[in-house]
């Protein structure tokens, strides 16, 4: 099935704001200045969609204060999302969200929804809850305007949600060069799937949490080759973007320098062209020499965790060693983000919580055995 021309977010501007990963000052707070700063060139570029969640700590609340509480509502787009299954929150405490959220938001009225990061060991719970029908039915309210769901999981399974789901306005998938044709996250055959159910969909993780903003030598030899001035996360966001079917693509931007690189090339966006395409395989199949890590730091791992290790801090030190062949910066990372979280990769006692939570389906317990040995 081909994506008809009026398809949903046709014409939506193809770079959204992802609301995940916003600055941070000393104390935790938001930098709501420099959040501020950013929502206003995200804005005056003609950008219109910003994305958050539930359970993104302070990500609501900061979204109001920047954005809604700034800017006519008719001139940006919000989307958050329902999660059923971190913190393990009843049926009933799972749909209060929708109203907490538009609380801490500050809006009467959401123009999408998502139920949240849907995958193997959570769908059960979406069902159970009668979680499709009750999203169904904010659509028939007029409280959302779209709906759909966030995926995590195979290529299989999304033909099998959205058989069970045909009604489901659009979805939310992980796509990027790098996962392109991985057997895990299998981005091209899930970009097949949504196609094949004529569903549009919004991309998630396009620069793989950081690792293709800032890619391993021999990849960003493959880009300097080109003599492109534009920079290394532009080739990422841009192949999302390219792809038909595509409503936007989210960008977890932390800085305003990441803003305003983002909107330079975005702004206007141009798909990518055949030479361009030729350069993304080669970058692929550069990185896919290339041993990490494969996190993309959403944290979901160490909600619940007994010993409070902060996985992502870890593997982001150990990828400094395998990607970047500085063991020395791996460990002074490592240290500096041991010291501050009280805990050691050794402390792990391999109760498994979270690989069960990792939408990457990493095997945690044996990478943090890998980095006590390595990095302690």
């Amino acid at each position: 099935m081909a994506y008809a021309a009026n398809y949903l977010g046709h014409d939506t501007p193809k770079l959204g704001f992802g609301l995940m990963r916003l600055p941070k000052l000393e104390d935790g707070s938001m930098d709501l200045d420099q959040i501020c700063q950013m929502v206003d060139v995200f804005l005056d570029a003609g950008l219109t969609y910003f994305d958050t969640a539930y359970v993104y700590t302070g990500s609501e609340e900061a979204t109001r204060k920047a954005l809604v509480e700034r800017h006519p509502r008719d001139s940006y787009t919000i989307t958050t999302k329902a999660n059923a299954w971190l913190g393990n929150p009843t049926a009933e405490q799972t749909k209060r969200q929708l109203q907490e959220s538009m609380t801490r938001l500050g809006v009467d009225y959401l123009d999408y929804y998502l139920l949240h990061a849907i995958q193997d060991n959570n769908v059960d719970i979406y069902d159970s809850f009668g979680l499709w029908d009750w999203a169904r039915s904010l659509k028939e309210q007029g409280v959302v305007r779209h709906w759909g769901f966030s995926f995590h999981a195979t290529a299989d399974m999304l033909d099998r949600v959205l058989t069970a789901h045909p009604d489901v306005d659009f979805i939310q998938l992980q796509v990027n060069y790098a996962d392109w044709d991985d057997p895990v996250n299998q981005s091209r055959a899930c970009v097949e799937v949504a196609t094949a159910h004529g569903v549009p969909f919004t991309v998630m993780e396009p620069v793989k949490g950081g690792t293709l903003a800032n890619p391993p030598r021999v990849v960003r030899e493959v880009f300097d080759a080109t003599g492109s001035t534009l920079s290394y996360p532009s080739w990422a966001i841009r192949f999302a973007a390219s792809i038909p079917g595509c409503l936007t693509v989210l960008s977890g931007m932390s800085t305003l320098e990441q803003v305003r690189d983002n909107v330079s090339y975005m702004r206007d966006f141009q798909p990518l062209d055949a030479d361009e395409r030729q350069t993304i395989e080669a970058a692929r199949a550069a990185l896919g020499q290339v041993y990490q890590y494969k996190c993309t730091a959403c944290h979901y791992c160490c909600d619940g965790c007994p010993m409070g290790i902060p996985i992502p801090d870890f593997f982001a030190a150990m990828n400094r060693k395998l990607v970047f062949e500085n063991e020395q910066d791996a460990k002074r990372r490592y240290a500096r983000a041991a010291e501050k979280a009280g805990v050691n990769a050794s402390d792990c006692i391999g109760c498994g919580q979270c690989e069960g939570a990792c939408p990457q389906r990493l095997p945690i317990i044996e990478y943090l055995a890998e980095i006590a040995d390595q990095l302690e």
